[in-house]
């Protein structure tokens, strides 16, 4: 029997042996430690998170340090990445800064896509979205003001400032038809509450799919921004309150968490003919002289924005908000709208003067056209208050 030969190589048989009895997950000797981390991931908050515990893989042993680590192959583990980060690809982490948008005006097609999609109103009816704008009951020209949800004090601040400054009252003065419309993204049970707590003249719809804000390009953040003129100098904290205690209000009815998407934001858009004329059209069942603004909506049916007779509409001029107060201003707004005046002051001065002088939105609308109407008619109407004065004189 031959005696034993002592070996100089080194002892490897054990570290093959540990490497056998590895888990099927691995791979060369690698553990897989990605894909628990991935698993919790948490973007409630925008942010990402990831298991401390599943990270380290737990106290270090003499089996681990003896296994190399190597990348992750897995090709499973990209994709739940990219499906939980693309929302915080296109919008920054909570709180910080601005969002990426734009004000480009919406393409014909975006709005031939989406005028069939539906609103409600507070008793839960469907509306298409078209019908809010164009049809045989609606103004030539509708302004929509997408808000966030309908806890929000700061949206609420700026319906109560809107509603002082812009009165239905004053549209009927301008010589084309003209409306408000305001739509949220919480459930439409909440309509009615938040109408009688903004004290807001003007038709509030529900849009909870929030559908029409993606299709329109306004975006998902809790930027605050720097505080606007339209909160009158209502402090953060209260308009955090506010919102609060009107949650609180409807925890018995079941509402408190059917306000709508936190983190959605707004913007303005104002609908105008396609042809930018001042003439009414013929088919307008209601004239000029005889314009009385209703509800807008109509009906809700679809079988009437179908109607070829019904007036083509376009998007003029548009704003899309950045932060969650970032609503366009009052001066900003009566100017598209084609009002006169700028709004009631605040007494922050300095705030006021900013107000005046930025303009956040995109678009030229019909308001040029319309106040050389106005002009013209002033002096028509001069002209011919002085011919009767002076046949008066004569006779």
């Amino acid at each position: 029997m031959p005696s034993a030969v002592p070996s100089t190589a080194p002892v490897t048989p054990m570290a093959d042996e540990k490497k056998s009895q590895l888990p099927p997950d691995t791979k060369d000797g690698a553990v897989m430690a990605a894909a628990p981390a991935v698993s919790s991931l948490d973007t409630s908050n925008g942010s990402h998170t990831i298991d401390k515990t599943a990270q380290s893989g737990g106290p270090a042993t003499s089996t681990e340090t003896s296994i190399p680590a190597v990348k992750d192959t897995n090709p499973t583990v990209q994709p739940i990445v990219n499906a939980h980060t693309h929302d915080d690809l296109v919008n920054p982490p909570d709180f910080q800064g601005e969002v990426q948008t734009n004000n480009d005006l919406p393409a014909i097609e975006t709005l031939r896509k989406i005028e069939t999609y539906t609103v409600l109103d507070s008793d839960g009816k469907s509306h298409t979205f078209k019908s809010l704008y164009a049809g045989h009951n609606s103004p030539r020209r509708v302004l929509i003001i997408f808000i966030r949800h309908f806890f929000c004090g700061n949206c609420q601040e700026y319906l109560r400032t809107l509603s002082a400054s812009i009165t239905p009252d004053a549209l009927l003065q301008l010589p084309v038809s003209t409306f408000i419309a305001v739509i949220g993204c919480g459930s439409h049970e909440l309509i009615n509450t938040y109408i009688q707590e903004t004290g807001c003249p003007f038709p509030v719809y529900a849009d909870p799919t929030r559908r029409l804000y993606t299709e329109l390009g306004m975006v998902r953040t809790l930027a605050l921004g720097s505080r606007p003129a339209y909160m009158q100098g209502k402090s953060l904290a209260h308009t955090v309150v506010s919102g609060v205690v009107q949650g609180l209000k409807q925890v018995k009815s079941g509402l408190v968490l059917k306000m709508g998407d936190q983190r959605q934001v707004g913007g303005e858009f104002l609908f105008e003919p396609a042809s930018l004329t001042l003439d009414t059209p013929i088919t307008t069942p209601l004239s000029e002289e005889e314009k009385k603004l209703e509800p807008i909506g109509g009906d809700g049916k679809a079988d009437n924005d179908e109607d070829p007779k019904v007036e083509e509409k376009r998007v003029t001029w548009c704003h899309r908000m950045r932060t969650t107060r970032d609503h366009a201003e009052m001066p900003e707004l009566m100017e598209v709208l084609g009002l006169d005046g700028k709004g009631a002051p605040i007494k922050d001065k300095k705030r006021w003067e900013k107000a005046l002088k930025m303009r956040k939105g995109t678009g030229l609308s019909m308001a040029s056209q319309m106040s050389r109407l106005s002009i013209d008619t002033t002096h028509t109407n001069h002209g011919t208050s002085n011919g009767v004065s002076s046949g008066e004189a004569k006779a």
